[in-house]
């Protein structure tokens, strides 16, 4: 990749109308009938590839069984579906429909779920049917319209598969407009709960384009395994949008739980063109033999979510030959920020800016700083606002405003740029902890911690972890009546996970008699995490 005449020669498409489902998934399904969109692998062994053909055909069966089941262009359909073919089908049924797809991780919990419906005032819900105990006392549930269960038929419910199995494989999808609503990604921030996060049909579907062509170097006819969570944006990035666009096939591998050693034989058995992982994944590979990695099929490595030692890209690159290249974005955004092919990689830096995204180092008035001095990541959004943006924080114009202001967006993120035009991440703006590639908003914990009568006061912050990059971490002070035991540390992480997805639970606790405050009695969270990671 010539990065410099790619930037340089780089226009974002200007389209009133585009839906994805429509103009990539029905265009590869005339163009590339054959091409295998999706290739699947089951818990059981079992195996299954899904040309784009077939992938059109079963999207347009699930865009069928959306709209006779009561859903209406515009409504907002929570999507918790586990990594199965079920989920790309619906997923693009609600785009053939004008529907508001919401994805959520199959870990939420009842509580997080009923948030979730209330908040996206959700007209449908559509769950697998292993996950329904979770909302057995939901108080949202009665207000949803439409009600779809993949899985086991269950009374009260649409049966997906029942229905899908007689439904045409003939469509019409909605002549959706460009920047019309298409997703809702869900995102932790600093203070409250979880933000609704608005792509349109161009934001995703026409943005991520550069994150197929240009961070993942995708083709046509390519095997691309993502590890991700159907919840997480991320799959957006590089298990459907990037690949699909450019032709190449999605690997997906139905794995409840990582396991190493299960990701190393699939890396040597099968043809993978391009891998793609979070930090916490390359962390753990790294630890184990790399012998049978170097073949001929394995091209590019890539990585996203949080920085990646230099540590773990130098073992990997001994045993595979292959550097991994290090990317940047967000859930509001595409990749904005790379190590690209054909760019000198330097350990620990997010590299330089992707093509048709204006990226710079700021400070807090919008102006530019000199090279080697820290300020905000912004991308500039005027006079021209680049495609791969999101649109907005639903229902909420405060944070939306907080990051949009003057010609920038603000990231959130601090970093700074060298005199080569690299980027180098130094810090988060706010507390958000990112721990084995989920976003924790600190909030949430601090919330349920709370509910426990145990609990007199805390603050949760990020904490360093040789694995999982950094975990929760409880500073708590105790109730009257309740002293500190490591029985005690148990309850209380136990009572997290019963109230909140198991994956936010504090795995560190400390008992204090009390925590830094602003003069107004504000929470210093910012001084405790200098605490934790100075140690």
């Amino acid at each position: 990749m010539d990065y410099a005449a790619e930037k340089q020669s780089f226009a974002w498409p200007e389209q009133k109308k585009f839906n994805f489902a429509r103009d990539v998934i029905d265009v590869r399904a005339a163009e590339i009938p054959d091409v295998t969109a999706l290739h699947w692998l089951g818990v059981d062994a079992s195996e299954e590839k899904i040309s784009f053909s077939d992938m059109a055909d079963r999207s347009k069966q699930a865009a069928n069984v959306l709209q006779a089941a009561g859903i209406k262009r515009g409504d907002s359909v929570i999507v918790v579906v586990s990594k199965i073919p079920a989920w790309w089908e619906l997923f693009l049924g609600c785009l053939r429909i004008g529907a508001i797809v919401s994805p959520a991780t199959v870990t939420l919990s009842g509580r997080d779920l009923d948030y979730r419906i209330k908040t996206a005032k959700a007209s449908a819900v559509v769950i697998e049917s292993n996950l329904l105990e979770k909302l057995t006392s939901s108080e949202e549930l009665p207000n949803v319209g439409v009600k779809i269960v993949v899985g086991e038929d269950t009374p009260g419910w649409h049966h997906y598969y029942g229905l899908k199995n007689t439904a045409s494989k003939n469509h019409d999808c909605v002549d959706s407009a460009a920047d019309e609503d298409a997703i809702c990604y869900f995102t932790s921030g600093t203070t409250g709960y979880a933000k609704m996060t608005i792509h349109t049909h161009a934001s995703s579907g026409v943005g991520h384009e550069i994150t197929g062509k240009y961070w993942l170097n995708l083709k046509q006819g390519d095997l691309s395994w993502c590890i991700t969570d159907t919840g997480w944006a991320k799959i957006g990035y590089s298990a459907l949008f990037g690949p699909w666009r450019m032709g190449s096939t999605v690997f997906v591998v139905e794995e409840p739980v990582f396991d190493p050693q299960h990701a190393l034989s699939i890396l040597q058995d099968f043809p993978i063109n391009v891998f793609c992982a979070p930090p916490t994944v390359y962390r753990i590979l790294v630890q184990n033999d790399l012998s049978g990695l170097k073949n001929e099929h394995l091209r590019d490595a890539v990585s996203a979510g949080e920085p990646l030692n230099a540590e773990v890209i130098n073992t990997w690159k001994e045993a595979t030959d292959i550097s991994i290249r290090e990317g940047y974005g967000q859930t509001e955004t595409v990749i904005i920020c790379a190590s690209f092919p054909g760019v000198e990689i330097r350990p620990g830096s997010m590299g330089k800016p992707s093509p048709g995204i204006d990226l710079e180092v700021v400070d807090d008035d919008g102006e530019l700083v000199e090279a080697g001095l820290e300020g905000n990541i912004a991308v500039r959004v005027k006079p021209h606002r680049p495609l791969g943006l999101f649109k907005e924080y639903r229902d909420n114009p405060e944070k939306t405003a907080e990051a949009f202001q003057g010609d920038w967006y603000y990231t959130g993120d601090r970093a700074y740029k060298d005199e080569d035009g690299y980027f180098w991440f130094v810090s988060r703006s706010d507390d958000v902890i990112i721990s084995s590639g989920y976003r924790i908003g600190p909030f949430e914990v601090e919330s349920a911690l709370q509910e426990h009568p145990a609990v007199l006061e805390n603050a949760v912050v990020s904490s360093p972890d040789d694995t999982r990059g950094e975990v929760v971490k409880a500073f708590v002070i105790l109730a009257p009546g309740h002293d500190p035991s490591e029985e005690l540390t148990n309850t209380l992480q136990d009572f997290v996970k019963s109230i909140t997805a198991p994956y936010k639970y504090p795995r560190r606790i400390e008992y204090v008699t009390e925590l830094p405050k602003t003069i107004s009695g504000k929470i210093r969270r910012v001084e405790l995490r200098e605490k934790e990671w100075r140690k």
